[in-house]
């Protein structure tokens, strides 16, 4: 982490005590973070390597970590994975094709054309390993009928500014592609044992990218009217695959009936791993949920009055408490800011406490990167505005541009992980402490907004 020490002449007193804050905090969203990887988490799932031809698959930004894990345990293995560029790692024998996510490219595309090539010449004496987590929407790329790359790309860019949820996103998705909704385990003819690592509200097997392993019980109508309530545009192509054959499998499919699915690592899992390192520095825990979503200010403030409440009810030598909560936010973007769903809560929830002390907060997306930016997310206390003030940063234009990224990056308090090669979602945590006083600076106009 950076100094953020830097230009504070406001209330010093409290720098000592919000830096310990700050490393708690990286601390636990870091246990969150270590309690989903791959390396942990497949060794303790993964069955005795079966006899014959073994062949590796996956798609999604933990499936090379993932890779990495299964042959640590069974050794080299033959097959072939899609991740996210920049989280590649080493599976002999298994070769390893990075993509664009979250909007699909010509690599993604052709690396899919390849998977399902390999799926066509497994037997049924053969046995198929398929490694699953969240990315795989963008990274399994096979538009159906008439359907370019081009469109999917826009249609992608629609979605994303529109402030749909991940599981409207994926609906329509599914209705659109050759590669989702069961569609890459229809394509092979052998056995099939799919680990998932969910990265989505309520753990739904057939949301995490897409299920392509997965039966699915959304319809093409569905799709439609979500299209149609979250304004994205729709291509004659398009129109002519909806009114098509169905793409997806429906659960219980023959074609499904050689797959075995299950989840290895999740949101509630990390959260509570939070949780127990947490408890072990001496604060009480309250886990507000795993599947929150709605659009990231809407729950920042929401959030900040619920932690406003507890403090005032809170006494001084009281253990500090810690809110976590987990799920998915959504930004309806303006403007053309840098930002993403965990660093526009963070700031929402900074202008929201209006410098309260004793509050300081956490949010985070586990894979590392945040909507467009190279973070994590960010991390805000009692002197956050003060700071941005002195340095001449604008919260309120940050927040209406949706330019959160930039924001923090002013004051140094981006949380930077690099890839994390695990995906569970975002990550949030509020510290609280007894206190009686708000951080000495003028009030901003953004408790409006």
């Amino acid at each position: 982490m950076t100094d953020f020490q830097t230009n504070i002449a406001l209330e010093p007193e409290l720098v000592p005590s919000l830096a310990l804050d700050r490393a708690l905090l990286r601390a636990i969203f870091d246990k969150a973070v270590e309690a989903a990887d791959p390396m942990l988490v497949i060794p303790r799932t993964l069955p005795p390597r079966p006899l014959g031809r073994v062949v590796v698959i996956g798609a999604g930004k933990a499936s090379a970590r993932m890779a990495e894990a299964v042959t640590s345990v069974w050794g080299g293995c033959e097959g072939l994975i899609l991740t996210r560029d920049g989280y590649a790692r080493p599976a002999p024998g298994i070769r390893v094709i990075e993509a664009a996510h979250p909007v699909p490219d010509l690599r993604g595309q052709a690396g899919t054309e390849a998977l399902f090539d390999l799926l066509k010449t497994c037997e049924p004496g053969d046995f198929v390993l398929a490694l699953i987590s969240g990315g795989g929407s963008a990274l399994l790329t096979k538009p159906a009928g008439r359907i370019s790359l081009s469109q999917e790309q826009q249609m992608t860019r629609a979605m994303l500014a529109s402030g749909a949820p991940i599981n409207d996103m994926n609906i329509i998705r599914k209705h659109l592609s050759l590669a989702k909704g069961g569609a890459l385990a229809a394509a092979c003819s052998a056995p099939m044992l799919s680990l998932i690592i969910s990265d989505v509200p309520g753990d739904d097997m057939a949301a995490v990218a897409c299920g392509p392993t997965v039966g699915d019980c959304s319809t093409a109508q569905e799709a439609r009217a979500l299209l149609e309530l979250w304004s994205i545009p729709v291509t004659p192509e398009m129109a002519a695959v909806l009114d098509g054959p169905p793409l997806t499998c429906r659960p219980g499919a023959d074609a499904l009936s050689r797959v075995e699915n299950r989840i290895v690592a999740a949101p509630s899992q990390s959260l509570l791993a939070a949780a127990e390192l947490a408890q072990a520095e001496g604060m009480s825990v309250r886990i507000l949920g795993d599947a929150l979503e709605g659009e990231a200010c809407d729950l920042a403030r929401h959030h900040a009055r619920m932690a406003l409440d507890l403090q005032a009810g809170m006494r001084l030598g009281d253990a500090p408490l810690l809110l976590l909560s987990g799920g998915e936010c959504t930004v309806t973007h303006r403007g053309k800011g840098i930002g993403g769903p965990n660093a526009e809560y963070a700031l929402a929830l900074a202008v929201a406490l209006q410098g309260r002390t004793g509050v300081a907060a956490l949010a985070c997306d586990t894979d590392g990167v945040d909507g467009a930016a190279d973070a994590a997310g960010a991390v805000v206390d009692a002197l956050t505005l003060p700071r941005a003030v002195a340095l001449s940063v604008d919260p309120e234009r940050a927040l209406w541009n949706h330019d959160s990224h930039s924001f923090f990056a002013a004051l140094g308090d981006q949380v930077i992980t690099g890839p994390t090669l695990t995906n569970v979602n975002d990550f949030r945590a509020i510290l609280i402490r007894p206190t009686d006083g708000y951080c000495n600076f003028p009030q901003h106009s953004l408790c409006s907004i």
